[in-house]
């Protein structure tokens, strides 16, 4: 396979924007000269139709690259168990060739914000808000949702989520049209506690048990797999894990108060 042919040759609304300037630098090197397609526009309705599905999901894919860059290095750390966990993402979406290509993607990104910081310490900073804000006007709600559950897992894949991780996934949600409640209840997914669950479906234990049906139809509606099915297979798929674990959380909070 050529140099970066998982992220593949038609890049979508990153033309432009600041994610177009970030990938430049971080897509640049891995692109043979004869291979360089990055702009390449169709004219046909098929070519235009496979332009328009892989270009938002390459788009997605380095979305998610750029803002896992920050994410990682929020506690001023680089963990091993979260690379390892960008690693599994790519080996198990696109092959062993995209493990190589992905991660020096986030190389790249690791460098390219330590040299703007050198210039002014929060260029980077700045840099980020503004591809949040590229993502939320060009990527759906779901697929914005469906980026941040990402991000939360990155950060939790060691096993600890500090609060610097907790504060930068705020701030990029934030950045990217979400709320800080959609941050705290992705953060409780896959808990067993009935805390969790009602940290999940982002309400209080002392919610009726009519808002927690309610809460719950809100929650189905907008994380239902289907409406990240544009992204492909392997975006639907963790999506309906995601879908689970919700379920999991009503079913957890209907037992514990008797509701059918």
């Amino acid at each position: 396979m050529g140099a970066a042919k998982w992220i593949g040759g038609i890049i979508g609304f990153m033309t432009g924007g600041p994610l177009g300037a970030l990938a430049g630098y971080a897509l640049g090197s891995l692109f043979d000269t004869d291979e360089n397609t990055t702009y390449k526009r169709y004219t046909d309705g098929q070519q235009a139709e496979s332009y328009s599905y892989a270009g938002q999901r390459n788009s997605f894919l380095f979305s998610m690259l750029v803002m896992a860059s920050y994410i990682i290095k929020a506690d001023g750390r680089i963990m091993h168990s979260e690379m390892e966990f960008v690693r599994r993402f790519l080996r198990t979406t696109f092959g062993e060739e995209a493990v190589r290509e992905g991660e020096q993607i986030l190389l790249n990104l690791f460098e390219q914000s330590k040299q703007m910081d050198k210039q002014n310490p929060f260029a980077f900073k700045n840099t980020i808000r503004d591809c949040g804000m590229q993502i939320a006007a060009n990527l759906t709600y779901e697929e914005r949702l469906q980026l941040l559950v990402f991000l939360v897992e990155i950060s939790k894949s060691d096993g600890n989520v500090c609060q610097e991780e907790i504060e930068a996934l705020k701030e990029v949600a934030t950045y990217m049209g979400l709320s800080t409640a959609e941050v705290e209840s992705m953060l409780n997914l896959g808990g067993s506690s009935l805390e969790e669950a009602y940290k999940v479906l982002e309400i209080e234990p002392t919610a009726t048990n009519e808002e927690v049906r309610a809460a719950y139809r809100r929650l189905a509606l907008k994380h239902h797999p289907d409406r990240v099915a544009t992204l492909g297979e392997d975006i639907k798929k963790a999506a309906e894990e995601k879908f689970q674990n919700i379920n999991n959380a009503k079913e957890r909070i209907y037992k514990a108060r008797g509701m059918k």
